[in-house]
């Protein structure tokens, strides 16, 4: 049949054939593989819980199963998960979800008043005075109200609408909800979005996701990881060749570099956004994890309102905040949200739209973004507890981003910036050349080379640098600050001894 030049019915009518005679073979294709799924996803990765959190969870299993190993358990120091790593959750936000859970709770004498009337509050605004009833899209009405009555406080009497509060799953759905809206174009004309480097993963991957260009802005390790107008100039000036950028993307405090904003950093920040014409998003999840005395958060919503016209009343700004992080650590709860400032009101309608298609965020996430932001107030029952709890919490992560910077610096080879705030250290590590080498024959970034050989050997789990993103030729991880004190000591003991260990090895 070679040569012949056969009608199209025919070929197909063959084709047809071959293909029943497979089905009848039990041999066909799979309509989902790796080459017909969508590329986009493909082209995502997320270091946090990427290959060396796999291979922990494989030693974990094999540690159960009685397998020889020379440490007896693995230290995750790779994600800001802080109830895994052993702190208590707050009394009072339990209390009120335990009782807006169980409402029969309410008639117990163990649970004090104000756990009791905040819950009641809650579950009159829930569809059916239930907690397991969806609520509106954009989350429950008197949440929202009292997310406003947080921000005005916290920004010192700066107004807040409850109609440009939109709770979420957690920041990140926030965040990439956000995104959906602004990303777009095709070619040249592709949306832009700047986001740092280093960044939390969350980014890369959701602009992989959206098929959108990632502009990266380097931060200034040698000035304690600040964050120059310069270099967002730089990355501005060369990407506008190949697309649309459109969006300026701050971490503040910062992941997974641990900086805090100055006040004058963030006026020229939103200087440089507004003359650019970008939209604005801060990442503000770890607004109440602040440990350096020199240091203060200053929220991008404040600063921009007390900055004046034109950029008060023209600067489009997304902001973020999570229960997730600091003082609660209720990460699995899933409860965040974002205020949108500026937003042109048609868009925020679309915005709506969006989040109704996911029906509404998880109910109890939102309860915890209300105690969050409803917290006991002085006089009620609760206050002592709730702000001792808070303070102890807050007070003993100071402490261990202290340590964490002391015990690496200690160590020649290793240099850790200050942790003046967030919940991890991003230390800069030498690695000899031969490990270099050996890295580039496996195929690895050297300091994923570097962090699975410290798994291997001593059972800690910290995160590669090139996960983040670094400047190249710099090489880095990521730990959190998160385990227990006196864990924390040895993880720390053990990763110095190991680190020289290594470099003797391989120099």
């Amino acid at each position: 049949m070679k040569g012949l030049n056969l009608p199209r019915t025919l070929m197909g009518t063959m084709a047809n054939k071959n293909m029943k005679q497979q089905v009848m073979n039990g041999i066909r294709d799979k309509v989902l593989t790796l080459d017909t799924m969508n590329q986009s996803v493909k082209n995502i990765e997320y270091a946090v819980r990427g290959p060396i959190l796999l291979r922990a969870m494989e030693l974990e299993r094999e540690l159960q199963q009685g397998v020889k190993k020379p440490f007896t358990e693995i230290i995750r120091a790779n994600i800001g998960d802080a109830q895994a790593m052993g702190q208590k959750p707050i009394t009072f936000m339990r209390q009120v979800l335990a009782l807006c859970q169980y409402p029969d709770l309410l008639s117990s004498p163990s649970f004090p008043e104000d756990a009791k009337k905040r819950a009641m509050r809650i579950l009159q605004a829930c569809g059916g005075h239930s907690s397991g009833s969806y609520s509106a899209s954009a989350g429950i009405q008197t949440i929202r109200e009292n997310v406003a009555r947080y921000i005005e406080h916290r920004d010192r009497g700066i107004a807040s609408d409850p109609e440009n509060i939109f709770l979420s799953t957690g920041a990140s759905s926030a965040i990439m909800a956000v995104l959906n809206l602004l990303v777009s174009g095709k070619g040249k004309n592709r949306t832009g979005v700047m986001i740092p480097i280093p960044q939390y993963p969350l980014y890369s991957a959701t602009l992989a996701e959206f098929d959108a260009v990632q502009i990266n802005y380097c931060l200034n390790e040698e000035h304690q990881w600040g964050l120059d107008v310069a270099e967002l100039q730089r990355a501005l000036g060369q990407a506008k060749a190949h697309c649309q950028p459109r969006v300026l993307c701050v971490i503040n405090p910062g992941n997974p570099t641990g900086q805090v904003l100055s006040r004058e950093n963030i006026e020229a920040v939103i200087r440089f956004a507004y003359e650019e014409h970008l939209f604005l998003m801060a990442d503000e999840v770890y607004q109440d994890n602040i440990y350096a005395e020199a240091s203060q958060f200053h929220s991008f919503k404040k600063v921009l309102m007390e900055m004046g016209p034109p950029y008060a009343q023209q600067l489009e700004l997304a902001s973020f905040h999570s229960c997730s992080k600091g003082y609660m650590g209720e990460c699995g709860f899933r409860g965040g949200y974002t205020e949108v400032v500026n937003m042109d009101p048609a868009v925020k309608q679309q915005m709506l739209k969006f989040q109704s298609v996911r029906l509404c965020p998880p109910v109890p996430g939102q309860i915890l973004i209300d105690i969050v932001t409803n917290p006991p107030q002085p006089g009620e029952p609760s206050y002592q507890q709730f702000q001792q709890e808070k303070k102890a919490v807050l007070a003993g992560l100071a402490e261990k981003a202290q340590l964490t910077e002391k015990i690496l610096n200690k160590q020649p080879g290793i240099q850790c910036n200050p942790v003046q705030g967030a919940m991890y250290s991003f230390p800069r590590i030498q690695l000899p050349p031969k490990a270099l080498q050996r890295a580039k024959e496996l195929g690895q970034p050297a300091d994923m080379f570097f962090c699975k050989q410290l798994l291997e050997e001593t059972g800690i789990c910290v995160v590669p640098g090139s996960g983040f993103g670094q400047k190249e030729g710099t090489y880095h991880f990521r730990m959190t600050i998160l385990p227990p004190l006196e864990k924390l000591k040895i993880l720390l003991e053990k990763l110095s001894q190991f680190y020289a260990k290594f470099t003797q090895e391989y120099s």
